[in-house]
């Protein structure tokens, strides 16, 4: 008798306690409401107070630029940071508040990612190829050309003066930014992050390269002596037009191949064209090009 009193009594409790019954939150969860008699019915359900717990703060709209280089920041701050040159910051001017350090950071980010890539792909490549690739994608213009594929110049913070002067799309700060960019997606997302980013804006500049990593005739002197050929001889067969508009045209020889001719304003301009000729007959320039 005195087990079934206590089990009343905590009955008791529970019938009083204002907290929903099982059956009641269920039903809220439903959109409706135990009526008196404990049926459920189609009622919208009465208005309660929610539980205590930390407020969420609403979701941040992704920004035009992070939908461009589909990465969404965590920290927008650094993004924000990343955008904004020394001359827009007002008051005395603290340079850690603008993109220079995410930039320096965002410099060697940029080198050791694009060097992995370049390692992975050329197999084939010796270092001083591999070093010249390098040079030629991490370049100021080479920066400054993937900013402008992203169109961010229309997102950098400027001052008045710099934005009249055009700097939106001044190749140094393009170069700039875009490299400060980078160091704050790797700030904010890690290696991982930066190198997808890196990937995307890169592989295709790095498969097809926008210009000869080497000049021709350079490239030209390498493959004749990785064959024990002597060095390529140059002959200028003619010099027409005036004087001070000159035309040379010129050939290139090497033992056992068909020589090759080019033409240029400058006897030095010739001998490039002659060279690609040749390169190109033989197959070296699209070999060497890729690795």
């Amino acid at each position: 008798m005195a087990l079934e009193r206590a089990l009343g009594a905590v009955a008791d409790v529970r019938a009083m306690s204002p907290g929903p019954s099982a059956e009641r939150t269920a039903a809220v969860k439903h959109g409706s409401e135990p009526s008196a008699d404990g049926d459920l019915t189609n009622r919208p359900a009465a208005a309660a107070t929610p539980a205590a717990g930390p407020t969420k703060r609403p979701r941040r709209r992704v920004t035009a630029l992070e939908t461009r280089i589909g990465y969404r920041f965590a920290d927008p701050v650094l993004l924000d940071q990343a955008l904004t040159h020394i001359s827009a910051l007002t008051g005395v001017r603290n340079r850690s508040g603008s993109y220079q350090r995410l930039e320096f950071l965002g410099d060697h980010v940029l080198g050791l990612v694009v060097s992995d890539m370049l390692f992975r792909a050329f197999p084939r490549a010796d270092e001083g190829e591999l070093s010249r690739r390098l040079a030629d994608l991490v370049r100021k213009e080479a920066c400054a050309d993937v900013a402008s594929s992203i169109e961010l110049g229309a997102a950098i913070r400027l001052g008045a003066s710099e934005s009249n002067a055009g700097g939106r799309s001044r190749v140094a700060i393009l170069a700039d930014v875009c490299e400060a960019l980078i160091g704050a997606v790797f700030v904010d997302g890690g290696y991982e992050a930066a190198a997808a980013l890196i990937t995307r804006l890169w592989e295709q500049r790095m498969r097809t390269p926008k210009r000869p990593l080497r000049d021709a005739k350079t490239m030209l002197q390498e493959w004749a002596q990785a064959l024990g050929l002597p060095t390529p001889a140059y002959r200028e067969v003619e010099r027409t037009g005036p004087d001070h508009d000159p035309e040379f045209r010129v050939t290139v020889e090497l033992p056992d191949r068909l020589p090759a001719e080019g033409t240029g304003r400058s006897k030095r301009s010739a001998e490039q064209a002659a060279a690609s000729v040749m390169l190109a007959r033989e197959g070296v320039m699209s070999e060497r090009l890729d690795g």
